[in-house]
């Protein structure tokens, strides 16, 4: 038997043995007015019949575990002196009433109409701890002898769930609101459990779920009004950067349908996203309803609660609810604005969705994993521990190192996956994946720290597929590339760091664009007909400026090109966020004053390629029913796009990957949301996998092989051209090289300086594995002639200037 503290008797703890009273378990009060006290309440248990709850003969209230109502699906029954007894839960935003009925039972409940009322929640409603005191309240009338039953539904959040509110976050609600009389309250000293985002920027929260008074016009309608959503150059009439109510008064109101009884708990705002207007929304209310007809006003003591709103248009400001409200509906009335500005907001809301075993449709859509990987998110010291478990658990396949250090001293990390970590072996192509080149789009930061973890288990478990990658592949993962700017958000945490919090490097460099520009030298020499110079189409000198000390380049910048010049990387990935695309280079554009224009490299096809098979195994970026990011529909090309015909940048990390080294570089942009909340982690990763390794798969396509002298030896920096692509690779130290081609029959040339070239067929099919296309390069003959030469230690004579010698003998002799 348990016991309530206070003067209103104990509970009986019914069907299977005693339950603990303790926070961290929601309970529900069933408070009793004129109620016969020959009293049961029943409720569905679990499928097998029946389960039920006694009135104490002496107590004006009993409590049934949270757990019951779960089970009962919102259908009750009571038997008694009366007569029996159906009832429907209408919830509100304050509490759930059930009220009794006669002249009808449980299965017929759903078409009774919802007889509730709002009834008010003391302050004083607690007498000492766990006590149970009353409530005044009105009679209902109309009903069986003004019998009733009043269920109300406390949460009394215990270590439920993680702590919204942690360093880093903006909050405007007082803690002197939390304690106000105000809807659902809190037990004293109870822990408020800190509930997620809904999914406004994450799109999980469709456009017909947003709903609004008004609008300026279809591109500021309420379906803008996301948090974070970009509006882009062009403002117009599809793609603008907030809701813009289309008055300025009192009466205007955004909101969002979850789609069932969520617990609120929070509120993020932004003004709206544009180069021209400034427009946000300074304080607003907030309202909850259960059918989007009735609503109650978040209040502060006796009075609506005012929530300051934002103070300029990017910084997001979270305004926490004094307690949390159960409803299905939310609405924001906004207050004040900009004075001269318009009512224009974007939003995010902070709820938990409420268990419903009984609606099978969320059951069937919710996501879930069944990988046992740590998704959460990881600090840089939680990054390095996390590689260091992994590097324990897989030590015959995994290599920690570092490529060198941020501008803040934090070591670049990165961690290498092969059967024979720390080495090059002839013949295995090398690949890479770079994450957070931006310190705020964590989402691929996360994913990397994810497959290193699952290629380890996968390995051990004897995944045969993955076996393979590893054992023909030397994988190099670098998860943070820009480890101070992810210190930065971090400290923001995943909803308030904004758009570009974290962005930059501490000495405010975007690493992406940072790197040499050798697309204008190659263009220009072309256009120049190569005169007074040749420019080689592969391989293209980094410019001696670029190299100075005083040049503005990020230390992380240096470090990745050095660490690219020194390993013979095949392909890569680069990921970022804030988008749903794969792009592919050139991401500069070729005609001058152009911003867009589609500038395709000379290997087009196969980047085409690469980026759709990422693009067409991810779970979302192919699917012709996703709604557009922010403002660009990629569908039209299935998820891919050339970079340059998306916005111009000079200096990116794909193009120069192309022209400096042998690597194809693509840049993978794997979420709307730059920095979701950890619960997204397990669907995203699941979003993601497969495309993860199908990409890393790609890097066995086309041809490789080796390229021998005649006496077996590799020859290194030999020149690798096909026949009708303007784009040459080398081979490695060793003379092996590895080219990207799609399937057909191509005509290869291999040459290096003092060897004959030599040309062959090579057929690429369609079947994964590339064709082994091997060359033996034999010395020309004055390279064997110097060869000799050196061998004997005389150097060879240049045969103009001996000829001249004679001449000039002879003109002696005569003379």
């Amino acid at each position: 038997m348990s016991r309530a503290a206070g003067r209103y008797g104990s509970r009986e703890t019914g069907g299977s043995g005693e339950e603990s009273w303790s926070r961290g378990v929601t309970w529900t009060f069933v408070l009793m007015k004129e109620v016969n006290r020959d009293l049961t309440l029943q409720f569905p248990n679990q499928g097998r019949g029946w389960g039920s709850e006694k009135a104490p003969e002496d107590a004006d209230c009993f409590l049934v575990p949270r757990q019951a109502q779960q089970r009962a699906g919102c259908n009750w029954r009571c038997t008694g002196a009366a007569g029996n007894w159906g009832a429907r839960i209408c919830p509100s935003s304050q509490s759930h009433h059930l009220f009794l009925r006669s002249g009808f039972d449980a299965p017929g409940l759903g078409e009774e109409p919802c007889l509730a009322q709002e009834l008010p929640c003391p302050q004083d409603f607690w007498n000492e701890m766990w006590g149970c005191g009353s409530l005044e309240r009105e009679q209902v009338e109309g009903l069986a002898g003004g019998h009733f039953l009043q269920l109300v539904t406390w949460f009394l959040a215990g270590d439920v769930g993680k702590n919204i509110n942690r360093k880093g976050m903006r909050t405007k609600s007082s803690e002197k609101a939390a304690s106000d009389d105000h809807g659902i309250p809190l037990a004293r000293d109870a822990v408020r459990e800190g509930c997620p985002p809904l999914g406004l920027e994450t799109l999980k929260i469709t456009d017909f779920q947003l709903h609004a008074s008004t609008s300026k016009r279809y591109g500021l309608g309420a379906h803008r009004g996301r948090l974070n959503i970009q509006a882009g150059i062009n403002e117009n009439d599809f793609y603008d950067g907030a809701w813009c109510a289309g008055r300025n008064d009192l009466h205007q109101w955004i909101e969002v349908d979850a789609r069932r009884l969520t617990k609120f708990t929070g509120v993020i705002t932004q003004g709206r996203n544009s180069l021209w207007l400034s427009d946000w929304v300074t304080s607003y209310k907030v309202m909850v309803s259960n059918d989007s007809h009735t609503w109650v006003t978040v209040k502060n003591g006796s009075g609506d609660m005012i929530f300051e709103g934002n103070s300029e248009k990017e910084i997001p400001v979270l305004n926490e609810l004094p307690v949390p409200m159960v409803a299905r509906y939310i609405r924001i009335n906004p207050q004040s604005w900009f004075d001269n500005g318009s009512i224009c907001m974007r939003m995010e809301i902070l709820g938990c969705p409420l268990p419903d075993p009984n609606n099978y449709y969320h059951r069937r859509n919710e996501m879930t994993t069944t990988d046992d990987l740590d998704f959460k998110h990881h600090n840089h010291k939680e990054m390095r521990q996390l590689m260091k478990v992994v590097n324990e658990m897989c030590p015959n396949i995994t290599r920690i190192y570092n490529i060198g250090k941020s501008h803040q001293g934090l070591k670049l990390y990165a961690v290498e996956i092969s059967d024979h970590p720390g080495e090059h072996e002839v013949g295995e192509p090398e690949f890479h994946y770079i994450a957070g080149a931006h310190g705020n789009e964590v989402l691929g930061r996360e994913l990397t720290l994810l497959l290193i973890q699952f290629l380890c288990q996968e390995y051990l478990a004897g995944n045969l597929r993955i076996v393979r990658l590893v054992e023909e592949t030397r994988i190099h993962i670098l998860p943070s590339l820009n480890p101070d700017g992810y210190e930065k958000a971090y400290e923001g945490g995943s909803e308030l760091g904004g758009w570009s919090l974290g962005r930059w490097t501490h000495d405010g460099i975007d690493i992406n664009n940072n790197f040499p520009d050798l697309n204008t030298l190659l263009w220009e020499a072309e256009d120049r007909q190569n005169i007074p110079r040749k420019v080689p189409n592969h391989y293209i000198a980094i410019p001696e400026w670029f190299l100075s000390e005083n040049a503005t380049v990020a230390v992380e910048t240096r470090a990745v090109i050095a660490w690219m010049e020194k390993i013979p990387f095949v392909l890569g990935g680069n990921l970022q966020g804030g988008e749903l695309v794969v792009a592919y280079p050139y991401d500069m554009v070729r005609s001058l004053w152009k911003t867009q224009e589609h500038t395709p490299t000379p290997d087009d096809h196969v980047f085409r390629w690469l980026a759709y098979s990422y693009a067409s195994t991810h779970r979302l970026m192919t699917d012709a029913r996703r709604r557009v990011c922010h403002t660009e529909d990629f569908q039209k090309e299935d998820g891919t796009v050339n970079g340059a015909s998306w916005h111009t940048v000079a200096g990116s990390l794909n193009d120069f990957s192309y022209l400096h080294t042998n690597c194809f570089e693509l840049s993978i942009y794997v979420g709307c949301d730059k920095y979701p909340h950890e619960s997204e982690l397990p669907e995203e990763w699941e979003n993601n996998r497969e495309s993860l390794i199908v990409f890393m798969e790609q890097v066995h396509r086309g041809i490789k092989g080796l390229v021998r002298d005649s006496h077996g030896k590799g020859i290194p920096n030999a020149v690798i051209s096909v026949e009708g692509v303007n784009h040459d690779i080398r081979t490695a130290s060793d003379g092996d090289y590895w080219r990207l081609l799609n399937p057909g029959e191509y005509v290869v040339t291999a040459k290096a300086e003092g060897f004959t070239s030599s040309t062959k067929n090579c057929m690429v099919g369609y079947d994964m594995g590339a064709t082994q296309c091997d060359f033996t390069l034999s010395k020309t003959n004055l390279a064997r002639i110097r060869e000799i030469m050196e061998k004997f230690r005389k150097q060879p004579v240049s045969l103009p200037a001996r000829r001249l010698k004679l001449q000039g003998r002879k003109r002696r002799q005569r003379g």
